[in-house]
């Protein structure tokens, strides 16, 4: 997490949650070790240029440039 997140986390989140949840010691507050952004995006199989935007919009979201994983096999079919 960056120092601006980190520091609003511990001057406005915990203290919220230690008067909502009423925990006596600011350790019993959960902390965020890890933040995940995940999009799924089915229509770039037939769109190339839905792909290209997406990363685009996530790259603004995020201020990193995401990864770009695919698909090892179509899941379209839903046999389980």
């Amino acid at each position: 997490m960056t120092a601006r997140l980190q520091a609003r986390y511990a001057a406005d989140v915990v203290p919220a949650l230690q008067k909502q949840f009423e925990y006596v010691n600011p350790m019993q507050v959960p902390k965020v070790d890890k933040i995940v952004v995940n999009i799924g995006l089915g229509e770039a199989l037939s769109n190339a240029k839905a792909l290209d935007a997406a990363v685009g919009d996530l790259t603004k979201i995020v201020g990193q440039k995401p990864i770009v994983t695919k698909a090892k096999r179509c899941g379209t079919s839903s046999t389980g």
